[in-house]
């Protein structure tokens, strides 16, 4: 069974194509790759498939459309590809960022779930019409093939009213659906779950937090095995200080940016949104790789960003154990997670009070590991590093889903 994946951004589309036939080889990705700068002069096409080589491709692709026949093509080419015909593929599985309240879970695609897609467009204009763009181009080019959306809203769903609900007057959360929503949910998910199965323990029995780190980043307390709170809110802005957006801002600024500094509306999205967080506080780069090379360095600005992003990190996990009523485990996942052990160490030493008895030697140069624990053996509440996978729980979905048809 042949699965094809896509994450379609607004110019660009992201692919892989699973074989989920044998769900214990680790070799079920047959190909991947990106196109990126749709609609632009020239695009760039990045293809790597299964033991070929990989290849690139600069030309022009105009749009979705355009952008989902190429890959099509590269998957059935004789030189490039990694299957005979386009009637290998199974399903086709979506990642869509907004679900607003209405899915709580991954859905085959019809008519209602297009609308309801397209409803959500004003609570996350950026991506949902390009998800909505690659739903439309695989209905058109392949109308036989079954279609899945998964959300990244939909795993928060269990949250309760007192973890989503803004305090504003409550006809703003009725009628508008003003509201947290939570976003990376697919991420805390597979990795809530795959900590349990790797240390052994009942997630129905378990109090995690799970914190993805990257240049979006967000953290979720999971409770016996559903989200109860999460960072990001009404949209990805809110929470933790990531790559270019700022994260918890009190929103008197806003009125005071939009005031006295005569900046409109679309000038201070773009600054909370594109050139604030660890970009904004370090004037170097959004990339915490950069950060330590020039804090080590000298650049105070650069080490002040790497301070205030673990602070905030580390008062997050604090708050969910609290609002948990304690913690059994800690999860690192996502680029900076899984791979800056400088940062997992500064986090998890502060973490004592809580039981967390953590291993540097294990930790020190740990980078790129599928599973990881990073505490000592009889420490109370256990650390790992986790990698995630998103696109297998898009995979892994689909493949149930299109089963029950």
């Amino acid at each position: 069974m042949k699965i094809l994946v896509l994450n379609c951004g607004s110019s660009s589309i992201k692919y892989q194509v699973f074989d989920m036939l044998d769900e214990e080889s680790e070799n079920r990705i047959l190909a991947k790759g990106i196109v990126e700068r749709i609609g632009l002069q020239i695009s760039k096409i990045v293809h790597k498939a299964t033991g070929k080589e990989n290849v690139e491709f600069n030309e022009q692709v105009q749009n979705h459309i355009k952008g989902i026949n190429k890959i099509l093509d590269l998957l059935v080419s004789d030189e490039y590809g990694i299957m005979k015909s386009l009637d290998e593929i199974s399903a086709v599985g979506h990642r869509v960022v907004h679900g607003g309240e209405h899915f709580t879970a991954s859905m085959l695609i019809d008519e209602t779930v297009e609308q309801k897609i397209d409803e959500y467009i004003e609570l996350a204009p950026l991506h949902n019409p390009a998800n909505l763009n690659g739903i439309k181009a695989i209905k058109q080019i392949l109308p036989n093939v079954p279609q899945v959306a998964c959300f990244d809203t939909s795993f928060h769903q269990t949250m309760p009213p007192h973890s989503y609900l803004y305090a504003l007057p409550y006809d703003y959360y009725s009628n508008q659906k003003i509201r947290r929503y939570g976003f990376h949910g697919m991420s805390h998910k597979f990795v809530a779950n795959k900590v349990c199965a790797k240390l052994g323990c009942d997630i129905k029995n378990t109090k995690i937090i799970t914190c993805h780190l990257g240049n979006g980043s967000s953290i979720t307390a999971v409770d016996k095995g559903k989200s109860v709170d999460t960072t990001m809110g009404f949209t990805p802005l809110e929470g933790l200080m990531m790559g270019t957006r700022c994260g918890d801002i009190d929103a008197g600024i806003i009125f005071y940016l939009l005031q006295s500094k005569n900046l409109s509306s679309e000038q201070v999205n773009n600054l909370l949104n594109k050139e604030s967080g660890l970009q904004g506080i370090s004037g170097v780069s959004s990339d915490m790789r950069d950060l330590w090379n020039a804090a080590d360095n000298g650049n105070q600005h650069a080490k002040l960003a790497l301070d205030m992003f673990m602070y905030r990190v580390l008062k997050y996990i604090g708050a969910y154990a609290a609002a948990m009523n304690g913690v059994d485990i800690i999860v690192f996942t996502g680029g900076i997670g899984e791979n800056d052990f400088n940062v997992r160490e500064t986090i998890s030493k502060k973490l004592e009070y809580l039981g967390v008895d953590f291993d540097s030697q294990v930790n020190h140069m740990l980078r790129g590991v599928d599973f990881k624990e990073i505490t000592k053996p009889n420490s109370k509440v256990k650390v790992a590093v986790v990698s995630t996978d998103e696109e297998l729980v898009i995979a892994t979905d689909t493949k149930i889903i299109i089963e029950n048809l």
